[in-house]
């Protein structure tokens, strides 16, 4: 079962990062990026991991624990120059995405501007050249997606043995996307004399007993919002409406001026791609996003969105920790997913930043047990609406009020710098179209999971695993914390 894991609460008096004894160099890049005081997960992590003890860290997307590992880990290579043996790392961050991937390695680089810190990101559906070529002479920090890792470790193309820390980062997804074993695979080639950093925005059975294997005794434990709990500043709506009936209510939505920058999650790739197109040949701007557009593709669909070109980005729920724009108004659950905490990640892409949000959620007739099982898991009765028996669809700007803007300046607590888009890993789409995206960064044997979820029946709930319903809360405001901007 592994160690148990205490909570050891820190009382941090600390109102800025000239308060943690960052290096230089980090304070500087902070500064560069207008970051003056750390959100609560930094506050609390920061310290702890820059006296070397390993971390349990519960958080949802948007708190900001990307900086929170990050910051300390970099300060901890400034103050021990040493070259990183070849072909080897000295950090090593596992990401369940190549789009996470890439946006903690662009954390990495831009607040380790002044260190001279290398950084290397690896991930599939790319060719192994450039990933051997940036490796041979070690790297300082490499963050990798772990199917692509163990093709290199298979290669030996790689080397682990001089990983002085391990991240493991949103471990409740690789647990959905069956990453479990290889993630033990990966472990077995790091040295046993490490520091290890976990993080999870939620803490099922499985993902406790992996961190009771991973982490050393006596790990500290921060975290900064219930499991599972919903973003507290965002407007939630559950709206009742015939299967048929969803495109022609998700056109008359974007009727309302509000409806400014929105995103649309459904279950599947070529669901994603009928709506996207639906929502053009309704006048509204709308690009899709998913596994099977390629990264090219991807990075396009999330320029757009970023510049305002587009106002719809249809995704599916692959992009629901990923993407990290600012000013996203509305989050429109086209479908509802089937694990119950994808309902919580996809509405965390709105009310950033210090912004408000609103989410509507559109449930069918055979998604009503859906939806009770995300009622179920975040303790809370969304607000809904009936329009299955309302022939005439009225605009629903009462319900949905404009989203604030986000504060022009001063933003506490650094962001993600993040990039890209889409899936995780892998050259080939995994789950055909017309099913729920499966898992982006199998290696080649374990591509056909049996944990891979299945699509919803009508009156029944699809899971990947069973939810221990004792580990989450229930909604709770967090005070103080209301007041920063953060973004992972």
């Amino acid at each position: 079962m592994g160690c148990p894991i205490p909570h050891i609460e820190r009382q941090l008096p600390l109102t800025q990062f000239t308060d943690l004894g960052l290096d230089r160099g980090l304070l500087k890049a902070l500064s560069d990026e207008g970051y003056t005081r750390p959100t609560p997960i930094q506050a609390q992590a920061i310290p702890p991991v820059l006296e070397g003890r390993d971390i349990l860290g519960i958080a949802q997307t948007g708190t900001g624990k990307t900086a929170a590992f990050a910051l300390p880990i970099l300060h901890r290579l400034a103050a021990d120059r040493r070259p990183a043996p070849r072909r080897g790392c000295r950090v090593l961050v596992l990401s369940p995405t190549r789009e996470l991937a890439t946006q903690i390695g662009e954390s990495f680089k831009t607040y380790g501007r002044h260190l001279g810190v290398s950084v290397t990101v690896i991930f599939g559906g790319v060719k192994y050249g450039g990933q051997m070529r940036a490796m041979a002479p070690g790297v300082d920090v490499l963050v990798a997606t772990p199917g692509r890792l163990i093709d290199h470790l298979g290669e030996k193309t790689v080397t682990l043995q001089g990983v002085e820390t391990f991240v493991l980062d949103e471990a409740d997804q690789m647990l959905d996307m069956g990453f479990i074993v290889p993630i033990r695979r990966i472990v077995k080639h790091l040295p046993k004399a490490r520091q290890n950093l976990f993080f999870s925005a939620t803490m099922p059975t499985e993902i406790g007993q992996l961190a009771g294997e991973l982490l050393n005794p006596n790990p500290v434990k921060v975290s900064v919002t219930p499991q599972a709990t919903t973003v507290e500043k965002v407007r939630q709506k559950v709206i009742f409406v015939e299967q048929d009936r969803k495109r022609a209510l998700l056109a008359e939505l974007f009727e309302a001026r509000d409806f400014r920058r929105v995103i649309v999650f459904t279950r599947t790739k070529r669901g994603a791609d009928r709506v996207a197109k639906a929502l053009e040949q309704a006048g509204v701007e709308a690009a899709s996003i998913h596994g099977d557009k390629s990264q090219g593709q991807r990075e396009r669909a999330l320029a757009a969105f970023k510049a305002g070109e587009v106002r719809a980005l249809v995704a599916t729920d692959i992009a629901a920790r990923g993407i990290d724009i600012d000013a996203v108004t509305h989050v429109v659950q086209y479908e509802l997913p089937n694990v119950p905490e994808s309902y919580v990640h996809r509405i965390g892409r709105t009310a950033r930043a210090g912004a408000d949000g609103s989410a509507v959620a559109f449930c069918a007739d055979d998604e009503r047990n859906l939806l009770k099982d995300i009622q179920k898991v975040t303790r809370q009765t969304i607000p809904n609406e009936d329009r299955r028996r309302d022939p005439g669809l009225s605009v629903m700007t009462a319900h949905m009020p404009e989203a604030a803007s986000a504060p022009a300046a001063g933003r506490p607590g650094p962001r993600g710098h993040r990039k890209g888009g889409g899936r995780g890993d892998g050259p080939k789409a995994v789950g055909g179209q017309g099913r729920p995206e499966g898992r982006s960064d199998l290696p080649g044997g374990l591509r056909k999971s049996r944990n891979r979820p299945a699509a919803a029946k009508p009156g029944a709930f699809a899971s990947t695993r069973p939810i221990d319903q004792s580990q989450f809360r229930g909604p709770r405001r967090e005070g103080a914390a209301a007041k920063w901007s953060p973004v992972d």
